[in-house]
């Protein structure tokens, strides 16, 4: 079988169907993504939200504010991040990832080529490529070098539009063949993660379930940890 045939293979939903998680993979982790909007208060949510349980990265996401305005905002949330060993990611802006320091950039498919990313920010740089639905536009970035793709949106969510919305068994046909790991993102709350654990997400990515629960942000880092065993 030649290379197109095979990536015909994996581009065949019935294909992706038969696979579920991969045991030799590490365990699934989660992957914290900031609230629409920030305010002083915030780093102390943060400290607290790491302080709950195990954080492996944390996403600084905020639409409608310039590159100077989100780099005020950044430094004392990267510097926790830094002190807690906490991968610290910009959303969209890879100059604005250069110019912080980050430890990596999340591109949307509109945001460029995870190869220019890697040109700018150097092998060491995380750089996660948002793929929505498609097993197409993950073997895409895989091939374009990104360091993980993000699925999604599994679950309606509130922290933005839902235009794609694929089946849990992407996460295992992605695990399965691939080695990159996958993030599994929208609408994700401790009560609906185990699914999607179960079919192979390698992280699961929490915003308005963390920093909107009625609880508060600690106890839902708890429930996210007991569910993923940390």
């Amino acid at each position: 079988m030649d290379q197109d045939d095979d990536d015909a293979l994996a581009l065949d939903p019935g294909f992706a169907d038969r696979f579920e998680r991969d045991t030799s993979r590490p365990p699934c982790q989660l992957y914290l993504i900031s609230p629409p909007a920030i305010d002083a208060g915030f780093r102390d949510r943060l400290a607290a939200a790491f302080d709950a349980g195990p954080v492996a990265a944390f996403q600084l996401r905020l639409k409608g504010l310039d590159d100077h305005a989100i780099a005020r905002i950044a430094d004392p949330i990267q510097r926790l991040c830094a002190d807690a060993e906490v991968t610290f990611i910009i959303n969209d802006s890879m100059a604005l990832a250069k110019r912080l320091g980050a430890d990596g950039v999340h591109l949307g498919q509109e945001d460029g080529d995870p190869r220019d990313a890697r040109a700018l920010l150097g092998p060491q740089a995380q750089i996660g490529v948002t793929c929505h639905d498609s097993r197409h536009l993950a073997m895409e970035a895989g091939e374009a070098g990104a360091d993980y793709v993000a699925f999604g949106a599994f679950y309606p969510t509130m922290t933005k539009e839902v235009r794609h919305q694929p089946d849990p068994s992407i996460l295992g046909w992605w695990t399965t063949l691939f080695e990159p790991p996958c993030v599994a993102i929208g609408g994700i709350t401790p009560a609906n993660a185990a699914p999607l654990v179960a079919a192979g997400a390698d992280f699961i990515a929490a915003s308005g379930s963390v920093w909107g629960a009625p609880e508060g942000e600690a106890a839902a880092v708890k429930a996210f940890a007991a569910l993923l065993g940390g």
